[in-house]
């Protein structure tokens, strides 16, 4: 997770009695010990898959306030103030059901028969098919149900049960009702038992580089990492025999300056930014005339002087630029096949896109705390807002063809990957959630949650638990919708890529809800329909080509890493937090359905951690809990338990005491791991020592601003082909990964997932 400090793998017990539901009865929802007033209360809270107890980090159950459950249950749109109003909501929520003739939404796995109950007047008969994605359509059987017949509002409803045939095809069917006449319909999606690619993968292991795309410039950047940048960077590293690059999320921010400059707190997960386009790609660039061409110029001048700089970045300066620039490319005409093209991505991208391009025009001239936003444009249908599309029709078209760029830059760079040899190529990042008040958060009100946020509970790196500031999926609202957002979403990121990593994927199962007002400690997991979720996820995955990698580090429950694992998701280990009681686990012992690196940009590159920076920014910072000389000694001994396993395997000699040289040792040191995949940090291959990010802070620590360099100075990707310390971890990693293997993919030592 990006915003918080990972804790070594931690799992917390299971219920015995339900091990794979938390939150059903039997298992932590219910808390052996709690006063028998609060019993109402909490029976509606696991009904709603809400947490009353929990295991914390340090395996000991704690039990959830009743002022919690009852603000969290609020949130869900579930009255909870007092014993009567409770009993209210827990036959309501039993009745609920019954109310419909068919669920909101099935979410199914492919090749297995399913049953979903019906439900009609007591004695109505019912005809149940399926229309499939292609045209097809498929009858589904009754089966015995002796389930007897309730009252619902004065009348006697049933329940028919019917089978789902097992050989529908995977994809986002309709499943119909005709209960004499009343019609009913509710989309039945149909997702992969396992995702074919992470198959693909277990043949062949394969490495590529992880980074952080703003920090890694070249001499045409203006000041910033772009979409260009990228494509250089995969090209470079694909000659080299990487097969994939791995960058941060590329989420769009703000639409004008001042942006937020962590990339894991955007405006929106399902569209980009256009701080990363590189406006002399841009076809209509080379028709401006000879004033806008040397303004641009002019323009990018004036940034490329910080691309030799360790200075940190400034994402303002670089997007105002930007911004003056595209306007003038914006206002040249395009041709008539370019015209075709763009409309064609603004239908294709449909209403998503138009009230994200809403939403941009008007917070160019709303402040986030304009009072328009609660009120008159509190939501796209508005009338406020419905007047506004028409006035702003230019800036709306403007935002979306900003869109259009990003998604032509983005499949440049996955084409220069893919030609360069990656079998895998760009992988991106998708992050936990959005800010509160972003495009997201406003054009998506209807399936977030409000009055809560999204954190992490009390462990032993936060003694006060964390809150992200971020509004969580509304799990019933999502499920009403059928999941479009989160589909369109996913459909979005993955549009042009070989992979996508999902941040603290651990949150679609379950997410630590806070109340609003309340301390991060004061929360409580609220659980997911992962079965659907993930899916849904590995459907989209499927059919894009591409592999899925789940952040799974942290304080999580039992079985479900196995869960992942059957799903074919690949999940995270990083050298320094696979440890147990006995001290570091042996590379053998990794997983192998899984991404191995040495470090994470929540940790100072290898090179600043092996010189124990980390412990240096948390004393500067005052973040440590303990005398600085106690974390010190503990870190070193950290790090010897881990060499001296690197020396036993003869990587390492006893004398050696170079850091580029232990760097290197480290890399083998995981290239021993089984794990499909390993990363290699780009700061590590060019000796950087700085932070990216450090957990719990946000103005104490310059985050997520700091560029690409080397001891010696800046590096620029114009620099890699022959930088001599980048060149020599990438070949140490090559060879230990496939000895005796040429590089380049001229020896087949990738495996090409776009032909899974």
């Amino acid at each position: 997770m990006a915003d918080q400090t990972h804790l070594e793998n931690t799992a917390y017990p299971a219920h015995p009695e339900n091990p794979e539901n938390p939150a059903a009865p039997g298992g932590p929802g219910h808390a052996g010990d709690t006063d028998a007033s609060d019993a109402l209360l909490r029976e509606l809270a696991a009904a709603h898959g809400v947490d009353a107890s929990y295991w914390g980090w340090d395996g000991v159950e704690r039990s959830v306030a009743a002022g919690t459950l009852r603000d969290v249950l609020a949130a869900l749109d579930i009255p909870a103030n007092g014993p009567e109003e409770q009993q209210r909501s827990l036959a309501e929520t039993r009745l609920a059901p019954w109310r419909r003739i068919l669920p909101p939404v099935l979410v199914v796995r492919e090749g297995r028969e399913t049953h979903v109950d019906v439900h009609v007047p007591h004695g109505s008969g019912v005809r149940v098919w399926i229309d499939a994605e292609d045209g097809s359509r498929h009858e589904a059987t009754q089966r015995e149900n002796w389930d007897a017949p309730v009252g619902v509002d004065g009348v006697l409803t049933g329940r028919a049960t019917f089978t789902i045939p097992g050989d529908l095809g995977l994809g986002w069917h309709t499943l119909n009702a005709d209960a004499e006449g009343t019609l009913a319909q509710c989309p039945l999606v149909v997702t992969p038992g396992q995702l074919r690619a992470s198959a693909a993968l277990a043949e062949r292991r394969t490495w590529g580089l992880t980074a952080q795309l703003y920090s890694v410039r070249s001499s045409r950047s203006w000041g910033i990492g772009d979409f260009v940048d990228l494509g250089d960077l995969a090209a470079v590293a694909g000659e080299q025999g990487a097969g994939f690059v791995l960058v941060n999320p590329l989420h769009a921010a703000e639409p004008v300056p001042p942006v937020e400059d962590s990339p894991y707190l955007p405006a929106t997960r399902r569209f980009f930014n256009p701080l990363y386009l590189r406006v002399e790609e841009i076809p209509e660039y080379g028709y401006l005339d000879a004033a806008g061409r040397a303004e641009v110029a002019r323009l990018a001048e004036g940034l490329r002087a910080a691309n030799r700089s360790r200075d940190l970045l400034d994402r303002n300066a670089s997007y105002a630029a930007k911004l003056t620039a595209l306007e003038l490319v914006f206002a040249v005409r395009r041709g008539p096949a370019r015209t075709r093209q763009f409309a064609g991505f603004c239908a294709e991208q449909g209403q998503g896109l138009e009230d994200f391009a809403l939403w941009c025009a008007l917070a160019e001239q709303l402040p986030p705390s304009a009072p328009e936003w609660t009120e008159a444009a509190a939501s796209p249908a508005s009338p406020y807002c419905v007047e506004q599309r028409s006035r702003l029709a230019a800036r709306i078209e403007f935002h979306c063809w900003l869109q259009w760029l990003c998604d032509q830059q983005l499949e440049a760079a996955q084409r220069s990957a893919r030609e360069a040899g990656m079998g895998i190529g760009v992988v991106h990042d998708l992050a936990v959630g959005v800010k509160p008040g972003g495009a997201d958060a406003w054009t998506l009100s209807g399936v977030l949650a409000g009055g809560v946020s999204v954190g992490a509970p009390p462990d032993m790196f936060n003694q006060l638990g964390q809150n992200w500031s971020q509004p969580p999926w509304h799990p019933g609202r999502l499920a009403e919708s059928g999941y479009a957002a989160y589909r369109d979403m996913l459909r979005t990121v993955l549009r042009h890529a070989g992979g996508i990593r999902v941040d603290h994927i651990l949150g679609l199962f379950r997410l630590w809800w806070i109340p609003e007002g309340a301390g991060p400690e004061s929360g409580t997991y609220v659980h997911y329909d992962y079965e659907a979720l993930i899916g849904i996820l590995a459907l989209e995955a499927q059919r894009a080509g591409a592999i899925v990698i789940g952040e799974d580090l942290g304080v999580f429950e039992p079985w479900v890493r196995g869960y992942l694992m059957e799903r074919g998701i690949f999940g995270t280990s990083i050298l320094w937090f696979e440890h147990d009681a006995d001290g570091p686990i042996p590379p053998e012992h990794y997983r192998q359905q899984c991404l191995t690196s040495v470090n994470t940009h929540d940790l100072p590159p290898t090179a600043g951690y092996l010189a124990g920076e980390h412990v240096t920014l948390r004393e500067s910072l005052g973040l440590l809990r303990r005398p600085v000389d106690e974390e010190r000694a503990e870190a070193a001994a950290e790090q010897d338990a881990v060499l001296a396993q690197v020396r036993a395997r003869g990587l390492l000699t006893d004398t050696a005491t170079d850091v580029r040289t232990t760097v290197e040792a480290l890399y083998a040191y995981t290239a021993l791991a089984p794990s499909a995949l390993l990363g290699v940090a780009l700061v590590d291959a060019v000796g950087e020592t700085r932070t990216q990010n450090q957990p719990g802070t946000s103005t104490q620590y310059p985050n997520w601003r700091i560029p690409l360099a080397a001891p010696e100075g800046v590096v620029l990707i114009d620099d890699l082909p022959e930088h001599e310390r980048f060149l020599s971890l990438l070949g140490t990693v090559r060879t230990a990964l496939h000895p005796g293997a040429s590089k380049g993919p001229e020896t087949g030592t990738e495996t090409d997932l776009s032909r899974t």
